[in-house]
Formats: structure tokens, C-alpha cells, sequence
């Protein structure tokens, strides 16, 4: 069961993961991992209080003009290992594309961003690698993601026609 995409017609910043974990599955909504780090650095990125519910989650997507779905609609795999993933059916992300102004997609992780750009071709649509948030990237501290991902959910200033 893949989720239906968090937007608003002002979504600007598209993240993607690959496929809903089982727990998320279980939870029916992105990142339902208790471990995932995805909800905690998000927060702390928009100065905002940790989300708990669905209702929070989608809120803080939408109020930061952000947008959140997953590369995959459907595929075959073993738990929640991405490196297991196989018969793949991509999410439209051009039809997402012409819902809301994307500019940017950034990939949590290596294979939500191999699959990206090996199914979505979106000319004019950067596409950014950032670390995984996944527990099992224990390599990657909390301070480091949000290091990484901080610069990656902000415009820039030029992009936004300020001066």
C-alpha cells in the first residue's frame, strides 16, 4: 500500500522516500518508524514541535510549502529493505509536478534517489541525495542530518526573487 502525496498548491520542496516501511504501513502514514529520525529533524528544521499525528505531520508539511510522497507506488519487497526492492511501479511525480510549483525533490537516501532519477525524468526539477533518516543509517548523527537537510529545505534567496 503506497500513501497519497502531502501537498498544497504552494508545495515547492518535494521529499521523497522509496516505499512505506512496514510500521509505516501500519500506521498508515510516511515515517512511521519510532526510531526514523524523519519527524524529530523536520521539526527542528521549521522551529516547530515534534508532530504525533497524522493530522500534525501533514500540517507541518503543508505550512512549510513542502510536499511528501515516495518514488515507489508499488513494488515486491522483503520487510523494509530498500536493497530488496524489485518489480517497480514509479509514483507519477510529473503529474505531482503540475499540481504544485516543485523546484526542488529531495531523496531520503541513496535508493529513494537512484530510483528517482532512474523513473522520473522532470526537466527544470533539481534533484538532491541526502542522507537517509532511517535508524538504520546510524552512522549519520541527528546533528549532521540536519546539517545536511537544513540547506536543502530552504530556498534560496534568489530563487525566491528577493534581494
Amino acid at each position: 500500500m503506497s500513501f497519497d502525496p502531502v501537498y498544497t498548491a504552494r508545495s515547492n520542496i518535494l521529499i521523497v522516500g522509496t516505499w512505506p516501511s512496514p510500521k509505516s504501513r501500519e500506521q498508515g502514514f510516511f515515517y512511521g518508524h519510532p526510531q526514523n529520525r524523519f519527524w524529530p529533524m523536520l521539526a527542528a528544521l521549521m522551529h516547530a514541535p515534534i508532530p504525533e499525528t497524522i493530522e500534525q505531520k501533514t500540517r507541518l508539511i503543508c505550512d512549510n510549502d513542502l510536499a511528501l510522497w515516495d518514488t515507489i507506488e508499488s513494488c515486491t519487497i522483503t520487510g523494509a529493505s530498500d536493497a530488496s526492492i524489485r518489480d517497480v511501479v514509479p509514483t507519477d511525480l510529473a503529474w505531482l509536478c503540475r499540481q504544485a510549483p516543485i523546484e526542488r525533490i529531495v531523496c531520503n537516501g541513496a535508493t529513494a534517489y537512484r530510483l528517482c532519477v532512474q523513473y522520473h525524468h522532470l526537466p527544470g526539477v533539481q534533484v538532491l541525495r541526502l542522507p537517509s533518516t532511517s535508524p538504520a543509517n546510524a552512522a549519520w548523527s541527528m546533528e549532521r542530518l540536519l546539517e545536511q537537510w537544513g540547506p536543502a529545505l530552504t530556498r534560496r534567496e534568489e530563487e525566491c526573487g528577493e534581494e
